[in-house]
């Protein structure tokens, strides 16, 4: 199976432990010794985030606070690589070509972002369909897709399951609400409705998730393809 994952900067070092980068890494390194093909995308996180806030203090322009948020993931990503025992990219790629080369070349390919305007979750969808990926998983901060941000509504539900068109008016909803956060963006969900993919929305602090959702076990919210 040809596996993508997006890691989220807060779930692969959020106080910056080695321990966590290494569960992290131990699981990719277990998918790898399965015969899977793994390719990994890491987000920025708390780190990235302070970091744009006191840019933006300073008079940073969008775009610019976009390069400096690309710059921790991929640090983020380093991170990970360091860790990782399986034969790796080198560092982390920095187009989808590069990491397309790098899983022909049998490597775990690792990403951060690539370039100003998309998140590291529309980098992963891309990815995932440039390579033709069986499953693209999203290890977040929360256990799946949920009906509104539990964080600000607490009636919110989890969803087990939701087609790509269903996440798409979903993630659409929660991040017209104002002070909202989607575990996906919009622009991820509309590559993931388009192209067909098969994707997995877990809460990832426990990194043994990933391992048992490519195994057809998971405890998230599965979004399958448009009938």
């Amino acid at each position: 199976m040809r596996v993508i994952l997006s890691i989220g900067g807060s779930v692969l070092a959020p106080d910056l432990e080695a321990d966590r980068v290494d569960a992290h890494a131990d699981v990719l390194d277990g998918l790898v010794s399965e015969g899977h093909e793994v390719a990994a995308v890491v987000g920025g996180g708390g780190v990235a985030r302070r970091y744009i806030r006191t840019a933006r203090d300073l008079g940073a322009t969008e775009y610019d606070l976009d390069a400096l948020g690309i710059d921790v993931t991929r640090l983020n990503a380093r991170l990970l690589i360091a860790a990782l025992e399986s034969s790796a990219t080198p560092e982390p790629a920095e187009s989808h070509e590069a990491a397309r080369a790098s899983l022909r070349r049998g490597e775990v390919a690792v990403m951060g972002g690539t370039i100003p305007g998309h998140t590291t979750d529309a980098v992963a969808a891309l990815l995932a369909e440039m390579v033709g990926a069986d499953l693209l998983v999203y290890a977040t901060s929360v256990p799946g897709v949920f009906s509104a941000d539990p964080n600000v509504d607490t009636g919110a539900e989890r969803y087990d399951e939701l087609s790509a068109d269903e996440l798409v008016d979903v993630i659409s909803s929660i991040e017209t609400t104002a002070g909202s956060n989607a575990p996906v963006d919009l622009l991820a969900a509309k590559i993931i409705e388009r192209s067909g993919l098969r994707a997995v929305v877990l809460d990832g602090s426990e990194p043994s998730r990933v391992t048992d959702a490519v195994a057809g076990d998971a405890d998230g919210t599965e979004v399958r393809p448009n009938e």
